[in-house]
């Protein structure tokens, strides 16, 4: 009875269904799911995925996906996560057309050529083919131009692999890996690496500032940081000084007695 039980979950997380959605968010109504995480449930089939109409978040890591028909509908999908899955094909996704970061990596794509259904996203800023953490990877990555074909045909792309190629932090990008570069290809001279260009401030001044918003749920919860911070600060100076006065008790108590004699 308990094995028949186990194979009757086993085929409901296999296929996405209602009971399963609303299992995993306790929401209702399945058009009120807004973020969703199903990684490493063994799924191949996205089922009702597409009634999903308002999913902005959605995580299908570590599955067994080949099709991504179902989500076309998701046209307000803003992160998707398909990494580790069995995909070859990514045109399904041409119609989500507020996708902002997309991770494929760990799947099957085998050249540039099969991104090409991605270019009318207009708001795509970030694609990951490959994930050195996990030792994920796509067939096209061993095409040793394929960051440089991307880029020409996503001239929107800040971010690509985790490493943002345009925008703040790109330049320190650049420089790790030329002096990466330079470092397996044993660019010596005179057992010294070659003279590098003065070096300049990573970020603008003022990057590191805290900048105040025209939005009043930013002021006030930056308003309740402040308060917190400023009662945090009075407790640890009453607290030095109670450790202060207590370590005065306990000095003035060790003192050896002395009697008149």
């Amino acid at each position: 009875m308990d094995s028949k039980r186990e194979k009757d979950n086993e085929t409901e997380c296999a296929k996405i269904t209602t009971v399963l959605l609303k299992s995993r968010t306790g929401e209702f109504d399945l058009e009120s799911i807004m973020f969703l995480k199903l990684r490493n449930l063994g799924i191949y089939d996205l089922g009702c995925i597409g009634d999903c109409i308002n999913l902005e978040r959605l995580d299908l890591s570590g599955n067994n996906i080949t099709n991504l028909g179902p989500l076309s509908p998701l046209r307000r999908l803003l992160v998707l996560n398909l990494s580790a899955n069995r995909i070859s094909n990514l045109e399904p996704l041409s119609s989500c057309e507020g996708l902002l970061s997309l991770n494929v990596a760990g799947n099957v794509i085998l050249s540039v050529d099969n991104l090409h259904a991605l270019k009318s996203l207009k708001k795509l800023e970030s694609i990951r083919l490959k994930d050195n953490t996990y030792n994920y990877t796509n067939p096209v990555c061993k095409n040793l131009s394929y960051r440089t074909l991307i880029l020409e045909n996503f001239p929107n792309m800040k971010v690509l692999d985790g490493e943002r190629v345009v925008g703040r932090g790109s330049d320190l990008y650049q420089l790790c890996k030329d002096i990466d570069d330079t470092i397996k290809t044993g660019m010596y001279k005179n057992g010294q690496l070659p003279e590098l260009p003065e070096t300049k401030p990573w970020v603008d001044d003022g990057f590191w500032e805290i900048k105040r918003s025209n939005n009043a749920i930013v002021d006030e919860a930056y308003k309740q940081f402040s308060d917190v911070l400023h009662e945090c600060r009075l407790l640890n100076s009453r607290a030095a000084h109670v450790i202060s006065q207590n370590e005065q008790t306990i000095s003035f108590k060790n003192q050896p007695k002395q009697y008149a004699v």
